[in-house]
């Protein structure tokens, strides 16, 4: 079976921003209140970073669930991975999510300045500067059979998709606007020339999933 490459659960605003401006070690979507972006994942049965019973079930908790089906490694770009820029300062920065992160698999984080691989509860992080084709290759063989999942920020997913490497996408549209920051698209029907496009309204919540496939 072919190993695929997903974008999966990616959260934008309604004017197609996935994150606002001024990123910072304690906002690291910039000036956006993650919240609003992800609320209706939180709100589900099996958002993953859960910790009380109950949640929601229906569609919003499907797409969670989803999140890791048949996910073998994942590709970030820096941003995602941590607020710094530029070399390293020291190694002491592991990422956003503590002790247990929530991929509990490899991980390959683009970046211009390597250092050494760091181990966290089940997910390895592992720090390229490479091209998105020959990160994708190490992706597939760490994923061992399974897909690759590109977990942004914007643009890692913008690099893929201008590189022609994403078979396809689940993007859930929020109902607020951002107007500035890191844009994935103007209009998805952008993508149309390449990907079948179908738009599911929740019941559940005031998101719109998004879903991408290639033509």
């Amino acid at each position: 079976m072919k190993q695929l490459v997903r974008v999966q659960n990616f959260c934008v605003s309604r004017d197609g921003y996935g994150a606002g401006e001024g990123q910072t070690l304690e906002r690291p979507f910039g000036n956006v209140d993650p919240g609003r972006l992800v609320s209706w994942a939180g709100a589900t049965a099996h958002w993953p970073n859960r910790t009380d019973p109950g949640g929601t079930l229906g569609l919003d908790d499907y797409f969670t669930r989803d999140f890791s089906n048949n996910i073998g490694a994942e590709i970030m770009g820096r941003n995602k991975f941590g607020p710094q820029r530029g070399p390293w300062e020291n190694h002491d920065w592991e990422g956003w999510w503590g002790e247990e992160p929530p991929f509990h698999t490899p991980v390959f984080v683009l970046t211009h300045h390597e250092r050494p691989s760091i181990t966290l509860g089940e997910t390895t992080f592992h720090f390229l500067d490479a091209s998105p084709k020959d990160a994708l290759a190490r992706a597939f063989e760490a994923a061992e059979g399974k897909d690759v999942r590109i977990g942004g920020g914007v643009a890692t997913v913008r690099e893929f998709l201008a590189a022609d490497l994403i078979d396809s996408l689940h993007v859930a549209v929020s109902p607020l606007d951002i107007g500035a920051g890191e844009r994935l698209w103007e209009s998805p029907e952008a993508l149309t020339d390449r990907f079948h496009l179908e738009k599911v309204p929740s019941p559940g919540s005031d998101v719109v999933h998004h879903l991408l496939w290639r033509k």
